[in-house]
């Protein structure tokens, strides 16, 4: 999370890929509006809502702190998640869609745990296709259990914590997805895993 020089804001991150580079599986449109506008949208409300924090403690205003904490916890849930998303992603070019080795940590837990990566794939998508509205999909590393892997699921912009490691985001809101696929999501579902950065799944893993 990249913080500003002001008490506790937060700047948009760099990408590491340029917006075209995840074509044709995700449009280089909607990496740019999902980037410069959506994220951005959750930046800007977070550093406002921050700024009303400030003033809203000082005035020792209880019921707006509350109420704005609420406002703090869902952007920061939003940029928090959307930092995971892009990092979760890669061209081909690169890593995108490449599998890990199935001798690795990574690898052999998935194995042990669901048969193969393409079994893992389908939970997870089932997972996301599961969502009502809208939510994210991750798939995680537990602390708690020995390292064990899951599939968690949560709505608008909540996000994992404590034990649970994130490895792979994937972002279920429409603004993902519709500039390109409509309302055939389970095509985008699909899609993704083109591009799915495998080798940032394995170093989150291993650390």
């Amino acid at each position: 999370m990249s913080f500003g020089e002001s008490r506790g804001t937060i700047e948009l991150p760099k990408l590491d890929w340029a917006y075209d580079a995840l074509e044709p599986h995700i449009s280089g449109k909607i990496n740019e509006i999902h980037h410069t506008k959506h994220h951005q949208t959750y930046v800007n409300g977070y550093n406002a809502a921050i700024e009303q924090l400030v003033a809203a403690e000082a005035k020792k205003d209880l019921k707006s702190v509350i109420e704005i904490q609420q406002n703090i916890k869902f952007h920061a849930g939003g940029h928090t998640n959307h930092v995971l998303f892009w990092k979760s992603l890669s061209p081909e070019s690169k890593y995108g869609g490449k599998l890990p080795s199935k001798d690795s940590e990574f690898g052999k837990q998935v194995i042990k745990q669901y048969g193969s990566f393409d079994d893992l794939i389908k939970l997870t998508n089932a997972k996301l296709a599961s969502i009502q509205g809208s939510g994210w999909a991750f798939i995680v590393k537990n602390k708690s259990n020995g390292g064990k892997l899951d599939v968690v699921t949560t709505y608008n912009q909540d996000t994992v914590t404590g034990d649970l490691i994130p490895l792979v985001a994937i972002d279920a809101w429409e603004h993902a997805y519709y500039l390109q696929y409509q309302n055939v999501k389970v095509d985008y579902f699909k899609a993704i895993w083109n591009v799915i950065n495998w080798n940032e799944a394995e170093k989150r893993y291993s650390a």
